[in-house]
């Protein structure tokens, strides 16, 4: 492939998973909206690039940061081009997506809730960079083997005086980005970590980040998590996968208009047809976004149904990963049916009834919750997946959450409705409501789907004016 095309497949993957979607105007005020969501639209997951030589981008194999402002590479580091020949061996044509995370652009909102954000939104970012490779026939898979440190080194975010007075980065995941088909491992499938490690510190740095803020509080509740979880190299258990390179799960032109609600009617519903579509697209599976984690399911939905046809109102779970159910079911300490609600999904009615005011009062007493076809909680095999692969996981748990997230989004759009995802939540009455205890599964992330109550005050413009052309 000629280095114009990657050019051109690079700048397609980038504007239809971490550019803007769109700007909206309500009298003098105007913001934009991006392809990958956040929490109060704060947006501190930052991207980063690192690719070869590139006909009209680059002369010389380069990390860069992506501005999606102006859906702009910014160059940081410039290596030799040998070092990125023998680093891809031989998958010249492959890029890398590294993300990291700015937890003051949530923290002055937030406050301590601010780091879990961070975490969903990089879970987001990640399937949107997942979702996207499948317009330009790629394939995504995270590299279990990067450290936090080895992150930070290849992004320039540990390089001090290029911080100096700016607001740090906290290094999150590393995705390879390639053609590759045949099977292969999550084991730096593409690239060799200490080959481009020892390029890029070798490499011309050049660049400052800007500071977002001069006044600024310090959570030292946040450095502490983040330290006590920084990613660690993984050498995962589970067996190789195959990296089947399927067509685009969805349209360039549904990744571009998903949006979040802000309020639902409270009325309406969706046929059963439609939800259980969207509880299956939200298993695990050998497609994008899924086949882009290392691990296997840990995050399982606690359903809260209201306005289903064809399906009983009530509370409900989809077990994600089946050898889990013994373990929750043991866990849960209220007796519950359990009785199998579908022929082919892990899905479970727990118990019948109207359960609008239990929905609401779980997501911090928000009517969202109740107004919507359905809301759910997100669940995670918690104290087991830490035991299995260390603090770091917590991390990666959040990921899993914001993955099933950005799926639900999608789904709710190819619909025709919306959805949108609910950080605040009251961990206690959700782990009351199944009786758990302790720390086996913890709840870690809220969402709910139904009919949008638009706002007509609001203009909606393309997300970059070339596009208006």
């Amino acid at each position: 492939m000629s280095t114009g095309a990657i050019r051109d497949d690079l700048g397609l993957h980038l504007r239809h998973s971490l550019g803007l979607s769109a700007w909206k105007q309500f009298r003098d005020s105007r913001w934009s909206l991006r392809v990958n969501p956040s929490s109060g639209n704060l947006h501190p997951t930052e991207a980063y690039l690192v690719a070869g030589a590139i006909d009209g981008l680059a002369g010389t194999p380069a990390v860069f940061h992506y501005a999606p402002d102006r859906h702009a590479l910014e160059e940081r580091c410039a290596f030799a081009p040998a070092a990125w020949a023998a680093a891809t061996a031989g998958g010249e044509d492959a890029w890398l997506v590294a993300l990291t995370s700015i937890h003051w652009r949530e923290a002055w909102k937030y406050g301590e809730r601010a780091f879990r954000y961070c975490q969903h939104d990089l879970g987001h970012a990640v399937a949107a960079v997942a979702i996207a490779a499948g317009l330009v026939g790629r394939h995504v898979r995270m590299l279990a083997d990067w450290s936090a440190q080895d992150i930070a080194s290849l992004t320039g975010v540990n390089r001090d005086d290029d911080y100096v007075d700016a607001e740090r980065e906290e290094p999150g995941c590393v995705l390879a980005v390639s053609q590759q088909s045949s099977a292969g491992s999550h084991q730096s499938a593409v690239v060799s970590r200490e080959a481009l490690l020892a390029a890029v510190a070798k490499g011309q740095w050049t660049g400052r980040a800007s500071q977002l803020s001069d006044d600024h509080v310090q959570w030292t509740f946040i450095d502490e998590i983040a330290e006590a979880t920084r990613v660690q190299a993984v050498a995962p258990t589970l067996p190789a996968r195959q990296a089947q390179l399927a067509p685009p799960a969805y349209s360039a032109q549904l990744l571009l208009q998903r949006r979040s609600a802000v309020s639902f009617d409270g009325r309406g519903s969706i046929d059963a047809a439609a939800f259980f579509t969207m509880l299956s697209r939200a298993m695990p599976a050998a497609r994008a976004p899924w086949d882009a984690l290392w691990w296997d399911a840990r995050i399982h939905l606690l359903l809260f149904v209201h306005r289903v046809n064809g399906v009983e109102p009530g509370t409900y779970m989809l077990v994600r990963n089946p050898s889990t159910l013994d373990r929750l079911r043991a866990a849960a300490g209220r007796v519950f049916d359990w009785t199998a609600a579908h022929p082919s999904l892990p899905l479970f009615l727990l118990a019948r009834g109207n359960c609008r005011a239990l929905a609401e009062r779980v997501s911090c007493d928000q009517a969202i919750a109740g107004e919507g076809f359905f809301s759910l909680g997100m669940l995670a095999d918690f104290d087991r997946s830490l035991e299995e692969f260390g603090p770091g996981f917590y991390r990666h748990l959040f990921w899993e959450s914001g993955v099933v997230g950005q799926v639900l989004y999608l789904e709710a759009e190819a619909a025709g409705v919306r959805g949108t995802g609910i950080g605040c939540y009251y961990d206690d009455p959700v782990h009351d409501v199944l009786g758990l205890t302790g720390h086996s599964f913890q709840s870690l992330y809220h969402f709910t789907i139904g009919a949008p109550v638009g706002d007509s005050r609001l203009t909606t413009e393309p997300g970059y004016a070339w596009e208006s052309a």
